[in-house]
């Protein structure tokens, strides 16, 4: 990665970051990190491993997926680019809580957590802005759990499509890039739960389904479905 390729790339993070700390410093993140693409399917960082990296979501989607130890998969949440992933596996230092795995083609940059480490300790205002992006990203996490624990598996599966349209997404109709089997697992059900309530709500007219292209047609009555839980 060459000096101009790695200062355009890295612009996001002047913008969020100049105020903070000196263009020194960026400089000094830029030339400790490095850019990789994943496959849809492969694993960009994985459960249990060392925190070494933080990672930078420069364009795709990525699922956060926890394994237990029956090997059963649930997935925390689901972000698109860009955004900053692993602050969390990197403030808790002992391993990684979970994994990152590319829902579709990715591209990241990985940043040197130890450098990243030397700089938010030197830089207090710096270390409280990667909390707080942490934090806003982990919010859909907590909130789906909220949703796992107090909803039937109709409330769970609006709150996925939901959820989908207005933060991965961006639009009411869109191309999926989950599976049905991942939409089980972000919305702790089944996968027939998954096709039979899709079907259901096709067939009702609140949402239309040709292949992977998924279209709200009724958003009120998928968000009262949500509501109802």
């Amino acid at each position: 990665m060459d000096a101009n390729e790695s200062k355009q790339e890295f612009s996001w993070f002047r913008n969020i970051s100049a105020q903070f700390i000196q263009s020194g410093d960026i400089e000094k993140l830029e030339k400790s990190s490095v850019k990789l693409t994943f496959k849809k399917g492969e694993i960009i960082l994985k459960q249990g491993g060392l925190p070494t990296h933080v990672i930078y979501l420069e364009t795709g989607i990525v699922k956060f997926n926890y394994e237990n130890e029956s090997n059963k998969n649930l997935i925390l949440t689901i972000v698109s680019a860009p955004k900053i992933l692993g602050g969390a596996n990197f403030f808790y230092k002992d391993n990684n809580l979970f994994s990152f795995i590319a829902v579709e083609d990715c591209e990241v940059i990985l940043i040197d957590a130890k450098v990243l480490e030397a700089i938010l300790i030197a830089n207090p205002q710096f270390m409280m802005l990667m909390f707080q992006v942490t934090s806003e990203m982990f919010k859909t996490s907590v909130l789906n759990f909220i949703s796992l624990a107090h909803k039937q598996k109709e409330g769970r599966i609006a709150d996925v499509i939901l959820y989908l349209a207005s933060e991965v997404y961006n639009e009411n109709s869109f191309v999926l890039s989950l599976t049905r089997k991942e939409i089980a697992e972000f919305a702790g059900c089944s996968t027939e739960n998954v096709i039979i309530t899709l079907s259901k709500w096709q067939n009702e007219k609140i949402i239309s389904l040709t292949g992977k292209k998924v279209e709200i047609i009724d958003y009120d009555r998928l968000k009262y479905i949500s509501k109802i839980g």
